[in-house]
């Protein structure tokens, strides 16, 4: 995996878009060594890197395509279950569909069509499963008996990881966090909470600064929500919320909009939370090309907290307003 891929997490998408192109031909050519081969190659420019769909401008374009070329990864894999970059690719591609173009569109839903809400959280649930799966077997494939540690024994089995295995790591731990988040109803999900901070912290002690700040931006929100740590959990979000902007050069929206919803509405400050929304909504997607889908798609989801105010804060009616 090249340096390129490790230090840019959502260049996915792009990946997701040379699959499509290439996949349907390889999987014609005859020979089960030639096609492998030339599957394996595929997978080593998947795993690469590139900003095709990270820098687009149109999300609904990307929400239409990006399924297909998902579906085509599977069948890269299906040839070439082994593949590192391919299992990473994938389990990235899943993780930030779900996220995008199917949680999102849940919340959105909620107010006007609850059941429905629900039946696509359920989805985006199961996407998110299977963005996890992916991730694991990634980690398997470079470590023997990986799933099998972490699982008996979250720490040590995360500590057979290595600083390459950060964005499986990250993918990983984020795939299945954001299951557990959607799993209320689900004690046997429930209960993996010790391996998803076993693998976040592996990644943060291995290298912290990866993705341009993004595993502080995934801990601005989940240290809100650690069972049993040390400290205050808003000055620990605090922390990473001023590390992520730093490595994001103020560039990224997310650290932002994670701040708001998770720390702001703790705290029912409804200053901070408006002033955050604020930020994210103000920071220039096209300035940074390659993060400009992701930005456009926080600026979205800051755009939908900012409608649910009301809801979120407890806000005194004026003075003589009855």
């Amino acid at each position: 995996m090249s340096d390129s891929t490790c230090r840019r997490p959502v260049g996915g998408w792009a990946r997701l878009w040379t699959a499509g192109v290439v996949v349907g031909g390889l999987l014609l050519l005859p020979g089960c060594s030639l096609r492998k081969f030339a599957v394996n190659q595929v997978g080593n420019a998947l795993a690469s890197g590139g900003t095709t769909f990270a820098s687009d401008d149109d999300p609904e374009l990307i929400r239409a395509a990006v399924p297909f070329s998902l579906k085509l990864m599977e069948s890269l894999l299906a040839e070439s279950p082994r593949h590192a970059g391919l299992l990473f690719a994938t389990a990235s591609g899943f993780t930030q569909y779900a996220y995008a173009f199917v949680q999102l569109d849940a919340d959105e839903l909620e107010d006007q069509d609850f059941a429905g809400a629900e039946v696509m959280r359920a989805r985006a649930r199961r996407l998110y499963l299977r963005a996890r799966d992916y991730g694991l077997r990634g980690l398997e494939v470079r470590h023997k008996g990986f799933e099998e540690e972490l699982r008996s024994q979250p720490a040590a089995g995360a500590a057979l990881a290595k600083r390459r295995d950060v964005p499986l790591l990250y993918w990983t731990a984020v795939s299945w966090g954001a299951a557990i988040a959607l799993a209320k109803d689900d004690p046997d999900l429930i209960k993996d909470v010790p391996q998803v901070e076993a693998l976040i912290d592996r990644a943060l002690a291995l290298d912290p600064d990866w993705g341009e700040g993004a595993i502080h931006s995934f801990l601005i929100t989940y240290e809100m929500a650690r069972q049993g740590a040390e400290g205050d959990p808003v000055a620990r979000a605090g922390q990473h919320f001023a590390r992520a902007l730093v490595l994001g050069r103020g560039a990224q929206a997310g650290a932002y909009v994670s701040y708001a919803e998770a720390v702001c509405v703790a705290r029912q400050d409804l200053v901070e939370f408006d002033a955050m929304l604020e930020r994210a909504l103000a920071v220039d997607a096209d300035a940074v090309p390659e993060q400009r889908l992701l930005n456009l798609v926080m600026q979205r989801r800051a755009r939908w907290l900012q409608s649910k105010r009301e809801d979120l804060f407890l806000i005194p009616e004026p003075p003589g307003a009855n």
